[in-house]
């Protein structure tokens, strides 16, 4: 599906000319641009998708950017163009939730059930509709059909602001995002749910693991805000009543701020209400004299309280090109605005970031660093001391054990990603039967030296989990990064080219089926439900014809 989006050559809807400011909008530039205001810079033809979107029976349009591109301004918008054709609106923001909200599914739908209510100023029923027994996902969608929308006579709209919000929480994720798609396909039934209008505003890409036939994601109308291009900041320039013919100054601002919705009005108004040359702003915009003052502070004092995104911000910011980046953390700076997604890298988004970054020292960033550097030393020494298998010389399962059990509680205090690779060698007991228990065991060191050869990290570790099963721990790593570790494993056990004529898999080699999951530990849990996740992905990937990569839905 083509996402809509704006071409940086388009022109602006209309450039006026030379207004004179509206003193109604000499206020400081922050949060959604209100509906009458003269500084509103259209995008067409993306907004007139985005109306149309609304309009459809079950329409659901998905608005994807960074903080500060104009996601709020829009939604206001939308939500007006709704209420002008006489349909009903409620805006839920997941910023409002509390984080208890957040434990359980079912707490988290009747909250979602509770606002959506109160919004519609409509008594709330929940309890005649819930029933656990058919769990929380049936009874809010009988909520909905059978309560609020059978009594309305025009259509809902439900704008859901800061979805990003919930990414965060993968156990509600991977539940209540597939609803949204449930909800959306049944209104192409001519179900009741016709008459729901979904608008998913998100700040940055989707980062649980969600079955594709199951996410919300690839549905409806997918609108990606850009930056300003050059048409644009000349019109919002004119709208604040400065005299910028030329291509030169806008140009200028965009070199600093790339375009970007928010940091341009900031500039534009700093310029006009503050009677400074465009020379001065530029000179102060990245010192704390500046406009921008509390915006970079802000950022900082984030990734002050983040260190990991703070060290993947100083090497983006040192680096020449691009410089790739766990995807996790990658999403995260990009939701924040300060890098732009370029394929696998990732490039400092404006200017100005790089300006008032680059000689930044981040308070925790050493000692998080030290922390790092004290687990792989600990790492390191766990190995020299671990208890090996005798028959394949990587860890035996007792070992194993106890190092994810560390793991599981380091990582869960730093609320960092810990992945699992389970392994399983194909079709193994006809090569027992085939050519004997000694070219078995022959087999099994085979394996094991190739998936040891590819776990090269001081933090990694290679364990025989039982027979012909092996386990990798993963610490610091998504699922998405383990999943390509385990396709290298899987490689470098095919290149062994060891003959099993008996085998099911085509190729008559001996190969392996993995499952993978990833999880950020949680200190009242234990690491069982990561690896029955991974369990249950290697139980897929066996089903779909072995000798394959399969990632784990969620690790619950």
């Amino acid at each position: 599906m083509n996402t809509v989006s704006e071409s940086p050559l388009d022109p602006p809807s209309s450039v006026p000319t030379r207004p004179s400011i509206n003193p109604a909008d000499l206020h400081f530039p922050s949060g959604a641009i209100s509906l009458d205001s003269s500084l509103y810079i259209e995008r067409l033809p993306l907004e007139n998708h985005a109306y149309q979107g609304i309009e459809k029976p079950g329409g659901l349009v998905r608005i994807q950017a960074p903080q500060g591109m104009g996601k709020s301004s829009l939604l206001l918008r939308l939500t007006a163009h709704a209420r002008a054709q006489g349909y009903q609106t409620v805006t839920i923001n997941f910023q409002t939730a509390d984080q208890d909200i957040f434990t359980s599914i079912g707490k988290f739908l009747r909250w979602f059930c509770a606002s959506v209510t109160y919004h519609l100023r409509k008594p709330s029923c929940l309890d005649d509709y819930w029933d656990d027994d058919i769990g929380a996902k049936l009874s809010c969608t009988m909520y909905f059909e059978d309560y609020l929308l059978a009594e309305l006579d025009t259509p809902l709209v439900i704008a859901l602001q800061h979805v990003e919000e919930i990414f965060e929480h993968v156990a509600i994720a991977v539940d209540f995002l597939p609803l949204l798609r449930f909800w959306h396909e049944q209104a192409k039934q001519g179900d009741v749910f016709r008459h729901l209008r979904l608008m998913v505003s998100h700040s940055t890409e989707v980062y649980v693991p969600l079955n594709i036939n199951h996410s919300p994601f690839n549905v409806g109308l997918p609108i990606r805000l850009p930056p300003f291009n050059l048409a644009q900041v000349k019109a919002l320039a004119y709208a604040y009543g400065l005299d910028w013919e030329s291509n030169r100054e806008a140009q200028q601002l965009m070199d600093l701020v790339g375009g970007r919705p928010a940091l341009v009005n900031m500039a534009l108004y700093d310029i006009s209400y503050g009677q400074k040359t465009l020379d001065q702003f530029l000179q102060e915009a990245p010192t704390q004299a500046s406009i921008y003052r509390h915006h970079l502070q802000k950022l900082l004092t984030t990734l002050n309280h983040q260190p990991e995104l703070a060290a993947a911000l100083k090497d983006v910011v040192s680096a020449k090109s691009g410089f790739e980046l766990e995807p996790v953390i990658a999403y995260k700076l990009n939701s924040l605005g300060l890098v732009e997604l370029r394929g696998n890298e990732c490039l400092i988004s404006c200017e100005l970031y790089r300006q008032f970054f680059v000689h930044k020292t981040f308070s925790q960033l050493d000692a998080w660093r030290e922390r790092l550097a004290q687990l792989e030393e600990e790492n390191t020494q766990l190995k020299q001391l671990v208890n090996l298998d005798a028959l394949t010389q990587v860890a035996n399962r007792r070992s194993f054990d106890e190092f994810i059990q560390a793991k599981w509680q380091q990582l869960g205090e730093m609320q960092a990603p810990l992945a699992v690779i389970l392994a399983d060698v194909d079709c193994f007991k006809l090569y027992n039967d085939t050519y004997g228990h000694q070219a078995g065991d022959q087999c099994l060191q085979q394996v094991a030296q190739a998936m040891q050869k590819c776990a090269q990290r001081a933090s990694d570790l290679v364990a025989r989990y039982g027979g012909e099963e092996f386990v990798v721990v993963l610490p610091l790593t998504t699922a998405e990064s383990a999943a390509q570790m385990a396709e290298t494993m899987l490689n470098c056990i095919k290149e062994k080219k060891i003959s099993h004529d008996r085998s099911t898999v085509a190729t008559k080699i001996v190969t392996a089926s993995m499952g993978v999951a990833s999880v950020i530990p949680t200190l009242d849990q234990d690491p069982t439900s990561l690896i029955k996740a991974a369990d249950q992905a290697l139980y897929q990937a066996k089903a779909l014809g072995r000798d394959r990569v399969q990632i784990a839905i969620a690790a619950d």
